[in-house]
């Protein structure tokens, strides 16, 4: 503000020839010079950027009461503030600012200790953390046996070892003795299940010729049934050969995909035939369609809105038709992404004024706001006292002309 721009000043001069003095200690020490400038204005000058550094050391006080401050961040900071306050070439109570730095600067050293507890203490969950993970794993490896399902397992084992990467890349990282402790009781978990999973896979692969047999045998049928236009019947008697199918066992990877092919060949013939007989879509299906895009209607007539308001509004009546949507039941599958992309649309133009909302209530936009605000207030009073005492013309166009810029600025940010 003005006040403390004036505040500023009375800690400094400027002589006749435009050099400008500071009182430092005792004496007073020369900042700069300013011989193109009235007295005034070079005082004034340098009496700013004191604000201006004082404002940095605010700055500073601000981010130590942030959560998400970092070490280097306060290091680097203190460093910088250090030399910039040393000999600072501004006008200003040097022996306040000073003062203000060395209590900043103890007060980032005590941050550093926060930092570092609370590190440790991040480090003691993240060993929990993982222990809790090795132990799951070493008691799924203590259950194994005969009755194990060994896919469900494999699948667990899986989970967690996406966990731990997870953990790994989420967490603090852990003291590298402990983590390598912990890694080799996990990896002699996977050791145990993965040997006692091959063993079972010895045992299966007799399981699988057996099945190969069985499932070429339901083959053969399929291919008796496929032109078959007894529809009833023959559905009937496909349902039976899948039921088979399902009971007969896996003969492997490879030959399963290979002979479901042909199963699913033959089936498809047969099935392809009776829907090209029935050759209509399901008239359930239709009427969900039709019913759904009439609430595409009511939901688009929501949109455009303007305001927080008309946006609570229109979310309270999507909610309304979206649950009305969810009860209604199956469209045809054709129709199903076009549908719902529509419903989105609508959802996605509701929510943009909501985050657009939300973002202008955001305190630290509004602290923004306020300080540009405040400083751009400042600034056109200067202007005005400049425009007043200034009698050349052209120089008096010039500050106009600034003062009607800043004028836009306010306005803009109001």
């Amino acid at each position: 503000s003005e006040a403390d721009v004036k505040a500023a000043e009375a800690f400094g001069r400027v002589d006749d020839n435009g050099a400008v003095f500071v009182k430092d200690g005792d004496g007073e020490r020369e900042v700069g010079q300013f011989p193109d400038a009235s007295k005034e204005e070079a005082l004034a000058l340098y009496a700013r950027r004191f604000l201006d550094l004082k404002a940095k050391l605010d700055l500073l006080a601000a981010r130590l009461t942030s959560p998400n401050i970092k070490t280097r961040e306060i290091d680097e900071s203190v460093k910088l503030l250090g030399e910039e306050t040393a000999e600072p070439a501004v006008v200003g109570d040097l022996a306040a600012l000073k003062a203000r730095y060395v209590e900043l600067k103890a007060a980032g050293e005590a941050k550093k200790a926060e930092i570092a507890e609370a590190r440790k203490a991040a480090q003691a969950k993240a060993v929990a953390e993982r222990t809790a993970i090795v132990e799951k794993a070493e008691a799924l490896a203590a259950s194994l046996g005969d009755n194990t399902n060994w896919r469900s397992t494999a699948d667990k084992f899986r989970n967690l070892f996406d966990e731990w990467q997870n953990h790994q890349r989420t967490t603090v990282r852990i003291d590298k003795p402990e983590a390598e402790a912990l890694w080799k009781r996990f990896s002699a978990a996977r050791t145990t299940f993965n040997q006692a999973r091959r063993k079972w896979a010895q045992a299966r692969d007799n399981e699988r010729t057996a099945a190969k047999e069985a499932k070429e045998a339901i083959i053969a049928e399929a291919n008796e049934l496929k032109d078959s236009t007894a529809w009833g019947e023959t559905s009937r008697k496909f349902n039976d050969l899948m039921d088979r199918w399902k009971k007969a066992g896996r003969a492997g990877r490879n030959e399963d995909d290979e002979l479901w092919a042909k199963f699913r060949e033959a089936a498809d013939t047969f099935f392809n035939a009776r829907q090209a007989d029935r050759d209509q879509i399901n008239s359930s299906e239709k009427e969900n369609l039709a019913a759904k895009e009439a609430l595409l209607v009511k939901a688009e007539a929501l949109v455009p809105v303007k305001t927080d308001a008309e946006a609570k509004k229109a979310r309270q009546e999507l909610a309304k038709i979206q649950e009305e949507w969810d009860q209604i039941g199956y469209v045809p599958r054709d129709d199903m992404r076009r549908i719902e992309n529509r419903l989105d649309a609508v959802d996605k133009q509701i929510k943009a004024i909501e985050d657009a909302a939300w973002k202008q209530t955001d305190p630290e936009a509004d602290a923004r706001k306020s300080s540009f605000e405040e400083q751009l207030n400042a600034q056109l009073a200067e202007l005005d006292a400049k425009i007043a005492a200034e009698s050349d013309p052209k120089k008096k166009a010039k500050l106009e002309a600034e003062k009607a810029t800043k004028e836009q600025w306010l306005n803009a940010i109001k």
